[in-house]
């Protein structure tokens, strides 16, 4: 009988602190916030159903890093809140990042559930161009982007965030998402693209490749001169984004390929009308620096 009694203790001991622990499962819904519960010295680990292009979190108290379709969370400080947004080739994930907790109640894993495509019938106006990539060729070989976290990220009614890009044959691709956080409505263009020459930097660039400058590493940027690079084409999936809205836009530039790190910035132009004709009023002219 006492053996009985002590196997249940010991059962009990194991059993129902792992209850507390949770592995959970979500659906792609990018409507819906995730409220994400963290431990200091822990990894929280979402998983979602393809592979991640672009993370970005509120505040630099979390620790966020990602390969392919995971990204790890650990907080570095004790009471510390924020927010993360998740985006993959389909869609955008929400989360807000709560203090940390105990180990027994947070969240161990996230995963959901694989996202399912409906395969595109080849046609006439989708058969590539003998010469240029195709769309495997570009999700194989494109680069993601790190997005360097900023102590002083101010918010902003306007952001750019580039998400990937692609060399080949002196051309250079690269995507980025274009985010309205106002009240109105931001009218966007194809952006002009310099190359910075001469640069100085606090931090090696070398350490800085494939990553997206904050606007505090940017100003410390000491440059010599701007030398335009020529689109040869740019696209947006809307001219006109409302607030809260956000739209992901591509263009091509002509560039050789370097051994040596390039600092660019992408300027988007001001839009001086609106798609009805009708004048937005003045725009704050948005810019991105990325570093190749």
């Amino acid at each position: 009988m006492r053996r009985v009694v002590l196997m249940f203790a010991v059962l009990a001991a194991v059993v129902i602190p792992a209850v507390a622990q949770k592995i959970e499962t979500q659906t792609s819904d990018r409507t819906r916030i995730v409220h994400l519960k963290t431990a200091l010295n822990h990894l929280t680990v979402i998983e979602v159903g393809e592979p991640v292009v672009q993370v970005a979190a509120g505040s630099p108290t979390f620790k966020v890093e990602w390969r392919e379709n995971k990204v790890f969370v650990q907080p570095t400080e004790a009471d510390a809140a924020t927010n993360l947004f998740i985006w993959t080739a389909n869609q955008r994930l929400n989360y807000e990042l709560e203090p940390a907790d105990s180990v027994t109640n947070m969240d161990f894993a996230i995963d959901q559930a694989p996202v399912h495509l409906e395969p595109v019938k080849p046609t006439a106006a989708t058969t590539p161009v003998p010469g240029s990539p195709s769309i495997t060729e570009l999700l194989l070989a494109g680069k993601p982007i790190r997005l360097l976290p900023s102590k002083q990220r101010a918010s902003k009614p306007v952001e750019v965030w580039i998400s990937d890009l692609y060399e080949k044959d002196g051309r250079l691709l690269v995507r980025y998402t274009v985010c309205n956080h106002g009240t109105e409505p931001y009218s966007i263009d194809t952006p002009l693209v310099y190359q910075l020459d001469g640069v100085r930097s606090p931090q090696s660039l070398y350490g800085l490749q494939n990553s997206q400058l904050g606007d505090e590493q940017a100003a410390k940027l000491k440059i010599k001169q701007e030398t335009p690079v020529k689109v040869l084409d740019g696209q947006i999936q809307t001219v006109r984004i409302a607030p809260g809205e956000e739209a992901v836009g591509v263009v091509a530039l002509e560039m050789a390929s370097s051994a040596q790190p390039t600092v660019l910035r992408f300027q988007f132009p001001r839009s001086k009308q609106s798609e009805d004709g009708l004048s937005n009023g003045p725009q704050t002219q948005i810019a991105a620096f990325l570093v190749r």
